[in-house]
């Protein structure tokens, strides 16, 4: 394991992407390790090189015990960032991340090439974050885990994504006594909103439209307002957005740093993610078979239907695949669109997408609302592909 060693504790780091792209260093909120990145990561490997660190106290990184400044873990990144060999980077900061990552560009202004501040803020309530510090340590982890998971997410998210909140939920409960309340006590003596000024890497700030620990206002404003020339964002999403949305959070990184580039490798990432979902509905096979076929006057239209249909539509985290896949079928049958009709069929049945009686009940209900001529044809076309999977096994 790559560690760097600040301060008498080693800092854990991870570096990955091809070698020739800029780097993007991304650091984390408390109560997380660099795992909190991994949905936005095949976002973001398009276009940078990305080095991930454990905050001090968190992860594989040392937990000594005492209260840790800012400038202390800024410190531990830029050892990180050498022990790397990363002279100069593009910076990412979640909510405590977003507080490093100005402390970094005030502290090493000739290494930062520019800065995206999620969720943070550069002035919290002290008395707050005394009195949680205090109850972790009566009490452990499991006394603000919920509350924390609370701010963390969206109601809407926490349930349509119970396993990614479980695995946040996991690693608070795993996290150092020693690590959350020294970095909590770097937040609690946090003082950043006056030095901003101070800072001249071209900065965007995010923030969630479901934020309620760091909103834009009261937070990300004041931010915006004391950095020349920042910009400001929203994503849809509460305070992790790199979970809760990450190819809008992505692209939102990408869009900023990057410029016009940023847009030709962003709509590459997208066609890569876009596909990793077609092949997962449709199967390589019919994947593979499609692009073969694509041709100079088809390859964009292609491209097209592979970002914004199975990248933006069947990625989004309101509903679940098989749902989705339950409702294309209804609206083929509903239209009279055969083609796409059967190939969903056989693809939602050979992928276990859906079961038999359950594609009986979506034609049943199609009966009532599209017509019984509609359904008819419908059970035909769907019996006919049935017939011939169970021929083929």
């Amino acid at each position: 394991m790559p560690f760097a060693t600040h301060d008498g504790a080693r800092i854990y780091w991870r570096l990955d992407g091809a070698a020739d792209r800029p780097v993007l260093v991304l650091l984390t909120s408390i109560g997380t390790d660099l795992g909190l990145y991994d949905p936005a990561v095949p976002h973001l490997l398009g276009a940078f090189r990305l080095l991930r660190i454990d905050t001090r106290g968190h992860g594989g990184s040392d937990a000594p015990a005492g209260d840790y400044t800012l400038d202390g873990l800024a410190g531990d990144v830029l050892a990180a960032m050498d022990a790397a060999g990363v002279a100069r980077a593009f910076v990412c900061g979640i909510s405590l991340g977003g507080m490093v990552a100005m402390t970094l560009a005030l502290k090493a202004p000739a290494r930062i090439q520019g800065l995206v501040l999620a969720c943070t803020s550069a002035a919290m309530d002290a008395a707050g974050w005394d009195q949680r510090i205090a109850l972790i340590r009566a009490e452990g982890m499991a006394a603000v885990t919920e509350a924390v998971l609370g701010r963390f997410f969206s109601d809407a998210f926490r349930a349509t994504h119970p396993e990614a909140v479980e695995t946040v939920r996991t690693g608070l409960l795993g996290v150092s006594i020693d690590g959350y309340t020294g970095c909590g006590a770097a937040i609690r003596d946090m003082d950043l909103l006056s030095r901003l000024p101070g800072i001249t890497a071209p900065t965007l700030v995010v923030a969630g439209s479901k934020d309620v620990a760091t909103p834009l206002e009261g937070h990300g404003d004041h931010i915006v307002a004391a950095i020349a020339g920042a910009r400001a964002a929203m994503v849809d999403a509460a305070h992790l957005p790199c979970v809760e949305a990450p190819s809008a959070f992505a692209g939102l990184i990408g869009d900023f740093l990057l410029g016009d580039a940023a847009e030709r490798q962003a709509r590459d990432v997208l066609f890569e993610a876009g596909l990793k979902t077609r092949r997962k509905v449709l199967g390589d096979a019919w994947v593979d078979m499609s692009l073969a076929k694509r041709t100079p006057f088809t390859a964009d239209y292609q491209a097209m239907i592979t970002r914004y249909a199975w990248n933006e539509v069947w990625s989004r985290p309101g509903l679940d695949h098989r749902t989705r896949r339950l409702l294309v079928l209804a609206i083929c049958a509903s239209l009279a669109r055969w083609e796409e009709f059967r190939l969903h069929v056989k693809a939602g049945l050979e992928q276990g997408g859906f079961t038999q009686d359950e594609l009986k009940e979506v034609l049943m209900q199609t009966a009532i609302y599209a017509g019984v001529p509609a359904a008819n044809t419908a059970f035909t076309e769907a019996a006919e592909v049935i017939a011939q999977l169970d021929a083929a096994t």
